[in-house]
């Protein structure tokens, strides 16, 4: 009798064992869970979206704002992902991913291509031309304060594109070759050639002898504006013309000007600059220039400083309306990213 009460006693605590343990760690667990939840309630009743927004934490440094659908939100610097450093020859164009058909860009220091992408591709540039077109004013030392009077002959009759300066309407030559440099207007840019010794045709014949004396072997300048797609030119010869284009201090200072107002016809008419990145503090922009027909594309040319470096990038046929801009500052992230990469080398 005693064995047999034995045998049950032992088979009780045998049993109280096996089952008793993870009923025990479930219930264990569902207590943990239940603490979890309940701090995590008070974490949240605690934190406010109004509160967080007003008083950042201080290690998060300054906040981007990104718009999405209308929407405001900030995102900390130290939320983003990070970005391999690397060096400029580790990089084609192809994986850079330009989107532009043909690019380059010089380094003024050693004339050395940092970069090239169907660079001697003969393409149409638009009003990339009206920096030919400024030179050759220019080289002329015709009087910049002379007045000259838009025709009906300035108007557009190729493109139909619209303009804000009515015919009669005059303007001293410097304020035109502002206007044709900052806002692209093709009447002023078709006015300077008119107004030169010998009329268009003179001027014209300038323009291709000014891109033969610079190297330009592989352009060719029909008309001032660059909206005949005749005007023709590479990446490589563009590149030359621009670092050209920088040795005038009167190119530098209209084709960088981010806004003007003109007095036109007793009127204050307000203009813009046609590349947004000279209104950014991110770039060092010395000389600027934008085109556009539909058989050339986006361009864009710009002698700047990026990454310590004196550099003429050139961008020509983008499709999209923003692409050269984009492209523009894939370059400039890339030389930074580059740059410092080598700073970073062991010697």
């Amino acid at each position: 009798m005693k064995q047999k009460i034995k045998v049950a006693l032992l088979v009780s605590a045998l049993l109280s064992a096996g089952l008793g343990g993870p009923s025990q760690a479930v219930a264990a667990k569902k207590t943990e869970q239940q603490t979890s939840k309940k701090a995590v309630g008070k974490t949240v009743g605690k934190s406010s979206p109004k509160k967080t927004a007003a008083a950042p934490s201080k290690s998060l440094g300054k906040s981007t704002q990104v718009k999405t659908s209308g929407k405001s939100l900030h995102v900390a610097p130290n939320e983003r992902k990070s970005v391999r450093r690397v060096s400029m020859v580790d990089i084609d164009p192809g994986r850079l991913a330009l989107y532009s058909a043909s690019a380059l860009v010089i380094d003024q220091n050693t004339g050395q291509a940092l970069l090239e992408k169907q660079s001697d591709a003969v393409l149409p540039i638009a009003s990339i031309s009206k920096l030919m077109t400024a030179m050759v004013v220019l080289d002329a030392k015709l009087d910049l304060h002379d007045l000259i009077t838009i025709g009906s002959e300035d108007v557009d009759g190729l493109k139909g594109t619209r303009s804000r300066l009515p015919v009669g309407t005059t303007m001293t030559r410097e304020t035109a070759m502002l206007l044709a440099l900052m806002s692209s207007e093709n009447r002023a840019a078709n006015a300077l050639g008119r107004h030169y010794p010998g009329g268009l045709p003179a001027f014209v014949h300038a323009m291709n002898k000014k891109a033969q004396s610079l190297g330009m072997y592989n352009s060719r300048f029909e008309e001032p504006t660059g909206l005949s797609s005749n005007n023709v030119s590479t990446a490589h010869d563009l590149a030359r013309m621009v670092a050209a284009a920088a040795r005038y201090p009167e190119i530098r200072a209209a084709s960088t000007t981010a806004e003007a107002k003109v007095e036109l016809n007793g009127r204050i008419t307000d203009f813009h600059n046609t590349n947004a990145l000279v209104r950014s503090d991110n770039w060092e922009i010395g000389v600027s220039k934008t085109g556009y027909i539909s058989e050339a594309g986006r361009c864009l040319v710009m002698q700047a400083r990026v990454a310590d470096k004196p550099v003429v990038i050139v961008l020509l046929d983008s499709v999209g309306k923003m692409t050269r801009v984009g492209d523009a500052n894939r370059i400039k992230r890339w030389m930074e990213s580059a740059s410092l990469s080598q700073e970073r080398r062991p010697a």
